[in-house]
């Protein structure tokens, strides 16, 4: 790992490491210490986890409850199992590992010869164990400093649009979605404290023009997040009480400049960059979730070969689309994959805005 991928690295967590020797360790799998020697990041995912679990009831007992001052006891706006259900959503595999591909850190995992033939950065549980090593790395270098390690679970997590945003009021995900597609990057971040409004000629990391949130002097901003997009020639900047509430706002007047710009403007071919098979599914409800149809529902119907082996026929149904397309298959999920890549490819190629 370079520097530049160092800093990179911890520009988009929003912290940086005192030992940066933890930072690397992090990001070093066991196979790749026992063929080369070194520590690994097997400890720090167990420490990780813990100080993820103790964050996540911190984030969670600040966000809807607090001590009466009166009576002197805690009052929450939410229920024991609605918190537990919560908590769940929020530390769960597929959500931690989600923001590791959001952040773009898998691809920084130091791996043995094993582990790259088999491509095993692409597991999801492989990623999630990266993001709890991550923090366990922060917890240790920072000396479990509750608030640190509170602002290092936002920006890394964004607990508020995991568990509240619609998603096409997440300005954060739509922006990434909008890089990756335009810049073939993901959005480069910047945080810093926030000391004074800034202007073009004290903003570090700048060569272009800026376009700035607009704030009044009387209100109190702890952080600001720069952000470039790629080679796009415009520098974006927001501020916030905290780095995330920094980085939603600074998508939001990106989000809004390009739209005004022209340059949002996506058609549902832009949106599946390279439609698949294997993908198929998820890639139909990714533009079902963003409005273009329906949500897709599937029909089963299993019958059997003369040696009695099951064969699964799979139909793929969209409320508001006139067409179903059927796959047929030994396996009932790789027939529903074969009917939905039929969708899928038919939605692209004929599907009319204007519907």
């Amino acid at each position: 790992m370079n520097e530049k991928e160092k800093i990179f690295i911890q520009d988009q967590i929003g912290y940086r490491f005192n030992n940066v020797n933890l930072l690397e360790q992090a990001f070093t799998r066991r196979s790749y210490s026992q063929e080369n020697g070194g520590a690994d990041n097997e400890v720090l995912e167990f420490i990780g986890d813990k100080a993820l679990d103790l964050i996540v009831v911190l984030y969670l007992s600040n966000k809807f409850g607090s001590i009466n001052e009166q009576s002197g006891v805690y009052e929450s706006q939410k229920t024991e199992s609605e918190l537990t259900e919560m908590k769940r959503k929020l530390v769960e595999r597929r959500a931690l590992s989600e923001r590791v591909e959001w952040l773009r850190l898998d691809r920084y995992l130091i791996m043995g010869d094993g582990d790259q033939k088999n491509n095993i950065n692409e597991k999801i549980s492989v990623k999630e164990d990266l993001f709890e090593a991550v923090f366990g790395a922060v917890a240790l270098d920072c000396d479990w400093d509750l608030k640190v390690l509170n602002s290092v679970f936002e920006t890394m997590h964004e607990p508020d649009s995991f568990l509240f945003d619609d998603d096409r009021d997440n300005y954060v995900s739509l922006i990434q979605e909008w890089a990756l597609f335009k810049q073939g990057t993901v959005p480069y971040y910047y945080y810093s404290k926030n000391t004074a409004i800034l202007g073009y000629n004290n903003m570090p990391k700048v060569n272009g023009p800026v376009v700035l949130e607009t704030v009044q002097p009387f209100e109190s901003q702890d952080y600001y997040c720069l952000m470039k997009l790629g080679d796009y020639g415009t520098f974006f900047v927001g501020y916030g009480k905290s780095k995330s509430e920094a980085r939603r706002k600074v998508c939001k007047i990106a989000y809004e400049h390009l739209t005004e710009q022209g340059e949002m403007n996506l058609s549902i071919q832009d949106e599946i960059e390279n439609p698949t098979e294997q993908q198929a599914i998820n890639q139909l409800e990714t533009l079902a979730r963003r409005g273009y149809f329906e949500i897709p529902e599937y029909r089963f119907v299993e019958t059997h070969d003369s040696n009695g082996n099951p064969i699964w026929q799979a139909i793929c149904m969209i409320d508001n689309i006139e067409k179903e397309f059927e796959a047929v298959s030994s396996s009932k999920k790789e027939a529903k994959k074969k009917a939905a890549f039929k969708m899928l490819n038919f939605v692209l190629e004929n599907y009319d805005e204007e519907d």
